[in-house]
């Protein structure tokens, strides 16, 4: 790190507020011209914010080969979330999971996961060629939700692969739920393999010695951590973290792959500033981010009916760490299902929560909440209780449906298909995905077989107003299978 760096710098906001005053005529792209192309963008976003909207220079280095403030942020960031090195993404957390797959395996080769990845992580199978062997999670029967993977069960999946080139894990799931990273790192490196982690959803992690233990701490060879969801940077801003194990000008190679070489220096000053408040602040932001969760699921479970779950969930080793900052509610006891709550809340309360599954709602709580919102949100759910308060019978519990896989993604989403009606594929195996957004998990990947269960889930999800998202027919009416199987 460049001599006298500290936490308190923020390198490229930094370079940004200097190449401002320097008054620099454009003769370069983005074509708006700092807003004066565009008055009504300018108008949108502000001066400032379009000023800072700019092309990579001297000055202001170059994400795909950074030497100066663009490496001294990554420098910073790698000290911060305690790892050999970090790298800026601007693609998303779904960048960051792609490069971070694509850098361990090819195709062919094997990699040990949970079935309940999100979409990204079976997206890189399919442009790698990989192959995956899925480590099913258990289920919790009453809240029909997805746990993590234990212990023994991704020690038998690497004792029956041990070809297998890497394990991943969830840390945590959407819902908050960790498995014992600690012991799965243990594991893989005792295999020889590379152990990885989906940290979309961990960001705080690393500023907080009451949550649960980060990937970087747990000795992971890499994480894609989602700064833009706990961490405060502006949407579509990521870090991909790396240990000593891994090679950086590897990784970057591979970063360089399919991210863009026009980086964006407001996602990228996003990313700077934030870490810098981290860094700064996170410790004491996140105790008060857990207090006030902690307040909020006593206030939902005295309201009755709705189950706001927590700690107390944790069983040693499916459950064996729970994020206390997540407020994931249980909403079938009151007669709805979680997409119901949801859409409630949005349409009658002008609330917007993260999402509403079949069973449960999420309420991601993080460094911008208030306590003001938080007792409008529960007002909202105990009148909602009040109103629409109806029998439990009928509505589906199980969120997770054990996959058939009959090939790779890869194979399956490159062979020659065809569009059937959703009712006539049972049996058939799929070639594209199908799954509820969020949180982005597929119901179905290509390669696994269409079964009876499934297809009740979709038409389930669609009567309850889930959304949808994957097929090539939007009204997923219609659904792509593998032609003649």
């Amino acid at each position: 790190m460049r001599k006298g760096l500290t936490q308190e710098n923020a390198p490229i906001y930094e370079a940004l507020v200097r190449f401002q005053k320097n008054r620099v005529v454009p003769f370069d792209v983005p074509g708006h011209k700092r807003g004066r192309g565009n008055p009504e963008l300018k108008e949108l976003l502000g001066e400032k914010c379009v000023m800072m909207d700019v092309n990579s220079m001297k000055p202001l280095d170059n994400l795909c080969h950074p030497i100066s403030v663009i490496r001294d942020a990554e420098e910073l960031a790698a000290e911060a979330f305690h790892a050999a090195h970090a790298f800026l993404m601007v693609g998303g957390t779904t960048s960051a999971i792609q490069s971070m797959i694509l850098s361990v395996v090819k195709r062919g080769e094997k990699i040990i996961l949970p079935r309940n990845v999100h979409r990204s992580v079976m997206g890189a199978l399919v442009l790698c060629g990989a192959v995956p062997v899925y480590v099913n999670p258990e289920c919790d029967e009453t809240l029909g939700i997805p746990l993590g993977m234990r212990v023994e069960a991704v020690a038998e999946a690497i004792r029956e692969n041990p070809d297998a080139k890497a394990v991943l894990v969830n840390n945590p799931t959407y819902y908050g739920i960790c498995s014992n990273l600690p012991a799965i790192v243990k594991l893989a490196h005792d295999a020889g393999m590379l152990c990885l982690a989906d940290e979309a959803h961990g960001t705080h992690f690393y500023f907080s010695d009451r949550l649960p233990i980060s990937a970087m701490d747990a000795g992971a060879d890499m994480a894609a951590v989602s700064m833009h969801k706990s961490g405060g940077s502006l949407t579509q801003s990521s870090l991909l973290l790396i240990g000593p194990a891994m090679s950086e000008g590897h990784v970057r190679q591979i970063i360089n792959l399919t991210q863009t070489t026009s980086g964006s220096y407001l996602l990228m000053a996003s990313l700077d500033i934030a870490r810098r408040n981290l860094a700064m602040r996170g410790r004491q932001e996140f105790e008060r981010v857990a207090a006030l969760a902690e307040y909020t699921r006593r206030e939902v479970n005295s309201i009755g009916g709705y189950y706001a779950f927590g700690e107390e969930l944790k069983n040693g080793d499916s459950i064996f760490d729970f994020d206390v900052t997540k407020l994931s509610i249980h909403t079938l006891d009151i007669g709805l299902a979680g997409i119901e709550v949801y859409d409630l809340l949005r349409d009658e309360y002008d609330i917007q929560i993260e999402f509403g599954d079949l069973g449960n709602v999420l309420a991601y709580l993080s460094i911008g909440d208030r306590l003001r919102e938080i007792e409008r949100l529960c007002s909202a759910l105990a009148e909602i209780k009040r109103i629409y308060h109806g029998e439990k019978k009928g509505l589906m519990v199980q969120e997770y449906i054990p996959p058939i896989v009959t090939l790779s993604p890869h194979e399956a989403f490159y062979s020659e298909s065809e569009s059937l009606p959703i009712e006539e594929t049972n049996g058939r195996i799929c070639s594209e995905f199908v799954m509820c957004y969020p949180p982005g998990i597929p119901i179905l990947s290509p390669g696994e077989q269409i079964t009876k269960p499934i297809l009740d889930y979709i038409a389930y999800a669609k009567e309850k107003g889930c959304s949808l998202t994957g097929p090539e027919d939007a009204n997923t009416e219609r659904l792509n299978v593998i032609k003649g199987v």
